[in-house]
């Protein structure tokens, strides 16, 4: 039976819809807004905790069609979506990074696996989706995010801080930007160390509701560095499907428990090739290892990205896939992925917990 129309019951009409992330319904959830009767017409805001939601059209038609069923005689439901990226900060991060919600690594256990790829186009996939972002590369000996986002020239410095270069909507910080790109980068640990806590303290970020860190390959001094300087969001793991890469990637994963950071997730980068003229798919590198290897490990799946040639032209002309062919199904994965790892972080957020302090001398042994 239908009831009448009032905000109450309007209320309890869209109790029914549930987050299928969060599992709780949107109004215990608060997302539900300026919540208006005019005649016979209802509106609501729904905001949502990101703006990449991977469920947001789903959430408006089934808030829509709960206020159609249950409310008598009702005439149109308007349903307006919004966000608010929750925080993730704590006293270290206020002070080191004023402005900016939540600090996202993406990392991998060996080099060649693609992170910086997969780094670079979660960012400007999250930005297209209406978020803010910054991009730090913190791989000081091999700085690829310059040429991958088309960015040249040097940053301004304002109020002693540098600042950002921008694009696609991203903001972005690199050694690469300071540095003659024919010189090589040899630095010993400590030098490599200040130079990342440099580039969390000297640079204003402005508001950010994610700063993504392209780590360097491994498990060294700049991971610890930055779990020590920072207590993180999360971290996304990348790997490729064969043995060798997913043993370094289990291990990349052990190393972030050890030190109290949760893996968002896992991504599987050159999961297969689709032959441009036959369309015959070959699993070069074996598939499906990186979604075993997160079953394995208890951690989210975010998804798998295909190898993909127009992937690697638009790194190398500073257009990432996502820009260079928004509508191709490999852009499209990139995009799920993204909100994907937006939604762990909301899940985390929401869930209430709190980062742990990290406690570890750079040059300890940190078994992994």
């Amino acid at each position: 039976m239908k009831k009448s129309l009032t905000q109450e019951n309007v209320l309890d009409a869209l109790r029914v819809v549930e987050d299928p992330d969060l599992h709780r319904d949107i109004v215990s959830l608060g997302f539900v807004k300026n919540l208006k009767i005019d005649g016979r017409d209802v509106s609501f805001t729904l905001e949502l905790t990101t703006p990449a939601c991977p469920v947001r059209d789903q959430l408006k038609a089934n808030a829509a069609k709960a206020v159609a069923d249950s409310i008598e005689g009702v005439g149109k439901v308007d349903v307006e979506m919004t966000s608010q990226v929750r925080n993730h900060v704590t006293q270290q991060q206020a002070e080191l990074l004023p402005g900016v919600k939540n600090t996202i690594a993406v990392a991998s256990g060996k080099g060649g696996v693609g992170k910086s790829t997969i780094a670079v186009n979660l960012a400007v996939a999250l930005a297209q989706d209406g978020a803010k972002v910054g991009l730090l590369d913190a791989d000081m000996y091999g700085p690829s995010i310059p040429l991958m986002m088309g960015i040249t020239g040097r940053p301004e410095i304002h109020n002693h801080k540098l600042i950002p270069l921008v694009a696609h909507g991203v903001s972005v910080m690199s050694i690469g930007f300071l540095v003659d790109p024919m010189q090589a980068v040899i630095w010993r640990g400590p030098m490599v160390s200040g130079a990342v806590k440099q580039f969390m303290s000297d640079v204003d970020w402005g508001e950010l509701d994610y700063l993504i860190f392209d780590l360097p390959p491994g498990t060294g001094d700049i991971h610890l560095t930055l779990v020590q300087t920072i207590p993180l969001t999360g971290a996304v793991v990348v790997t490729t499907p064969q043995d060798i890469s997913l043993a370094d990637a289990r291990r990349a994963h052990v190393m972030f428990e050890k030190v109290n950071v949760p893996v968002l997730g896992i991504v599987e980068n050159m999961s297969y090739h689709v032959c441009s003229k036959c369309g015959h798919r070959e699993e070069i590198f074996s598939y499906g290892g990186g979604q075993k290897a997160a079953a394995e490990l208890g951690t989210p799946f975010l998804g798998e990205v295909p190898i993909y040639t127009p992937i690697r032209i638009g790194g190398d002309k500073g257009k990432p896939i996502v820009v260079f062919e928004p509508e191709s199904e490999q852009a499209k994965n990139i995009r799920e992925i993204a909100r994907n790892m937006a939604a762990q972080v909301s899940i985390r957020l929401m869930s209430g917990a709190t980062p742990a302090k990290v406690d570890i001398k750079i040059g300890s042994r940190l078994e992994v």
